[in-house]
């Protein structure tokens, strides 16, 4: 959707950053990097509030933070400091206390951590007439009751980045929803890391070679068992599955990791070193699944009342059969889309492509109100 509003004054988008990982600082500079865009094109100018980390907060002064004042904060953060040790930064009690006290008339709260306490100051923001855009998961897979909560107010809410990082996956799962199609079940892969690993299996590559590799290219998370262990593709699944409306808790979705209980406790370093104990398991796997004509992928699979991740031979010649490498890839299959699905395909990780995501949701939600 794409809004033009030529040489319009300037309307102010206030926002209250939470989290300065990655994606947090990805998006800072990004809308730092925009503003002539924002200006010339939407009539645009999004303000910091407040910018959050775990450590603390740094509040903007009085007349705002100009542009180099991000950058160095975003240098502190790139150094390695916490907010906390700014010299314009404090400790904080909540992020609901940073929301009680700084929000006002049009704010935007946009959750950027990997933090499952966040669901409070989203809700408190939502009560409060502002607006809120998540590219975190968690506070959606928590109960039920909290995704309602969230959802309820789905007109100043975005969680477009939570599945597909810049995909247009829950955009398209929106229409689908809206125009009275009836979803049937999706299928599809939603991890980068565990995507590379299923074509590294295919091409012959052991199970702890693809992993060593995948570890060492920065592809999996600091501790690879993080991607393994599945609940991060369960996580998404969860999300598809509540805004179809199909109501389930994540103890209800299936997850086979790809690593055995016993290597839970391990360190990293041990972890690795015992890759090559899997390396039989996951051969025969893959041997199974060409012998039936089928390929091996790490898939999430929804259907109403069920939903299960986990690895899974498929056609050879199916959507998800031809996948390869990093992308990620759904298959949506509805009354009007069946039995050929609807397909998105395309780069589903990457802390530039999630933030450029998030920084869509922000400005949508800003016309969302009629703020031409």
């Amino acid at each position: 959707m794409e809004y033009v509003v030529g040489m319009a004054a300037e309307r102010e988008k206030p926002l209250i950053l939470l989290g300065l990982g990655g994606v947090g600082r990805a998006l800072l500079s990004q809308i730092v990097e925009q503003r002539s865009l924002h200006r010339e094109k939407y009539g645009l100018r999004i303000d910091f509030l407040a910018l959050c980390d775990s450590s603390g907060a740094v509040s903007a002064p009085k007349g705002g933070f100009t542009d180099e004042m991000l950058y160095g904060i975003l240098q502190h953060k790139e150094e390695g400091g916490g907010l906390v040790s700014h010299p314009l930064g404090q400790a904080y009690r909540s992020p609901e206390a940073v929301v009680k006290e700084l929000g006002g008339p049009g704010t935007v709260v946009v959750d950027c951590t990997a933090s499952d306490e966040t669901a409070g100051a989203l809700l408190l923001a939502l009560e409060r007439g502002y607006q809120v855009v998540l590219a975190n998961k968690k506070p959606l897979t928590v109960v039920q009751d909290v995704y309602d909560g969230i959802s309820r107010s789905a007109g100043d809410a975005r969680w477009e980045t939570t599945v597909g990082a810049g995909l247009p996956v829950i955009a398209t799962l929106n229409r689908m929803v809206s125009s009275g199609d009836e979803i049937e079940r999706i299928a599809g892969s939603f991890s980068g890391t565990l995507g590379y690993l299923m074509t590294g299996l295919e091409e012959g590559r052991s199970y702890s070679e693809t992993v060593a590799e995948a570890y060492r290219l920065g592809y999996t998370e600091p501790d690879p068992r993080d991607d393994l262990g599945g609940v991060d593709v369960a996580r998404k699944a969860l999300i598809l599955a509540r805004r179809i409306g199909w109501r389930m808790e994540m103890d209800q979705v299936e997850i086979s990791g790809l690593y055995p209980e016993r290597m839970a406790g391990l360190s990293v370093d041990g972890f690795l070193a015992e890759l090559p104990s899997l390396d039989e398991e996951y051969g025969a796997q893959v041997a199974s699944a060409a012998a039936e004509g089928k390929v091996l992928r790490y898939a999430a699979t929804l259907s109403e009342g069920a939903c299960s991740v986990g690895p899974t031979a498929v056609a050879k010649d199916s959507p998800l059969g031809r996948l390869s490498g990093t992308d990620n890839l759904v298959e949506l299959y509805s009354r009007w889309y069946n039995p050929n699905p609807l397909v998105i395909q395309g780069r589903g990780a990457g802390v530039e492509a999630t933030a450029a995501g998030v920084l869509s949701d922000i400005v949508e939600l800003h016309f969302s109100r009629g703020s031409r």
